[in-house]
């Protein structure tokens, strides 16, 4: 099988929150607003919202699959997490630096940097 992971998407609560969650913590804006489900492109990448109490559909929140975002340095990441509730110290494993920590919603999401 050949395939491309091209898309996630995070349940929300509240969209509204978790959009100005996302466009703080992202610095850009939301590229597609909608009240059940939201885009951020990032990369090539569709990051999605989605307001599944309003689809009346449940969900179980676990910390199995954590979308995982990479930025430049460890400055950045040090600067990105404060302030977060932070589920995992950052801590050098392999050769990245690596945290977790949990959104607005209490969706987990993982940092990395290169060591």
């Amino acid at each position: 099988m050949k395939c491309k992971l091209n898309a996630l998407y995070l349940c929300v609560k509240n969209m509204n929150r978790a959009i100005d969650f996302y466009e703080s913590f992202l610095e850009q804006p939301v590229t597609v607003r909608d009240e059940i489900y939201s885009v951020f492109e990032i990369n090539g990448f569709r990051m999605g919202l989605f307001a599944y109490e309003k689809m009346k559909e449940n969900h179980t929140f676990g910390s199995n699959c954590l979308p995982s975002l990479e930025v430049a340095d460890k400055d950045i990441l040090e600067q990105k997490i404060n302030g977060m509730q932070v589920v995992f110290p950052i801590t050098k494993i392999g050769e990245n630096w690596v945290c977790e920590f949990k959104d607005s919603e209490g969706n987990h999401l993982e940092m990395t940097t290169p060591f």
